[in-house]
């Protein structure tokens, strides 16, 4: 049995944000706390978004998990029994009307799995997420598009109600994936299950796993437990054509690569002059500019440095038109002292073809 409950979020959780109490806006929680840099010291899996509380717990929730471990141990030894039972065959005989080790098996886990849906609804304990896995390098990017959608895009349409996202592990893991759950009220309910799921791959693209209960994760089943039970309940191909769900998947890529154009003021009919500045939109400051600095100049030196000289080269143009005047007066004088304007000059070209 899971040592504790996963699927809730803890008390006082700092790395949780909730539409019901937040204390900053979303995209500035997204900001702040991304999964590609949050790494998990055993206090901090998960980086939750929830949109709404899910449904309560039953109140005989502990005899709800103690039945469906029962199922969960019977499952188990009845698969060691099978597999040591030398009169179940490994391969099957039509003929003398033998099944196989594996049929067998299946048959058990196939039971199992429907004792377990009997008791989620019996006690009312179907909530259960639909289950994802993202790179490190395009997780932050998957997860802000998918907590926004939730809170205020196309999921806040379905019943999905929280997601949470795994953080960085202690230590590195190469070519790490990070899990990604999407809650609903009911994993059994076909049509709410679809509904989300075709918001998942119109919208997001998502690749999806599949749908486990969260009993399942509370007594412990995963993907190689010793019972053989199947860690999920739906697979997307039990819900949709797998042509559809490439459709589907192909429309989202397809627009991302030809976004539509955004609406004008004439498409919605409104006079632009009445539409105004925008006013959520945050001033962008301007990036500043590297000051890059001459050969010549001294690598020690600073900004202000340069700046000085710069202005001190200003100045230097300002004061051009009096040097170049009292240049003119001085040039005048020493022509009239030699008595020959034109000498000069003559030589001076001479001397230059030399």
């Amino acid at each position: 049995m899971a040592s504790s409950n996963e699927d809730e979020v803890p008390r006082g959780y700092a790395y949780a944000w909730s539409k019901d109490s937040a204390e900053k806006p979303l995209d500035e929680f997204l900001k702040q706390y991304r999964p590609s840099m949050v790494q998990d010291d055993g206090r901090k899996p998960w980086i939750w978004a929830v949109r709404a509380a899910g449904p309560a717990f039953p109140t005989n929730l502990l005899d709800c998990i103690s039945g469906a471990q029962d199922v969960v141990d019977n499952t188990v030894t009845r698969v060691e029994e099978i597999q040591n039972d030398s009169d179940i065959p490994l391969r099957a005989n039509k003929k003398k009307g033998l099944r196989s080790k594996k049929e067998v098996r299946e048959e058990t886990q196939a039971a199992a799995t429907k004792e377990l849906k009997d008791i989620s609804l019996k006690y009312g304990y179907g909530t259960g997420k639909w289950l994802m896995f993202a790179p490190s390098d395009k997780v932050d990017v998957i997860w802000t598009n998918l907590a926004r959608s939730l809170i205020s895009g196309p999921l806040s349409s379905t019943d999905a109600f929280s997601a949470k996202v795994s953080t960085c592990p202690k230590e590195e893991v190469p070519h790490y994936q990070h899990v990604i759950c999407l809650y609903m009220p009911n994993v059994y309910d076909k049509d709410s299950v679809t509904k989300i799921m075709r918001v998942l791959l119109r919208n997001h693209g998502m690749n999806l796993t599949g749908v486990k209960p969260d009993l399942y994760t509370y007594i412990g089943i995963k993907s190689k437990h010793p019972s053989g039970i199947p860690s999920t309940v739906q697979k997307p191909g039990d819900l949709m054509k797998d042509s559809e769900i490439k459709e589907l998947k192909e429309a989202f890529y397809e627009e991302m690569k030809n976004p539509p154009p955004a609406a004008s003021s004439a498409d919605q009919g409104v006079p632009e002059a009445k539409l105004g500045k925008p006013q959520n939109k945050a001033k962008t400051a301007a990036k500043p500019k590297l000051i890059k600095k001459n050969a010549m100049s001294d690598p020690f030196g600073d900004s202000e440095d340069e700046g000085d000289k710069k202005k001190d080269s200003d100045e230097d143009e300002d004061m051009k038109p009096a040097k170049n005047a009292t240049k003119a007066r001085k040039r005048a004088r020493s022509k009239s002292d030699s008595g020959d304007e034109s000498e000069q000059p003559t030589r001076r070209r001479i001397k230059g073809k030399k």
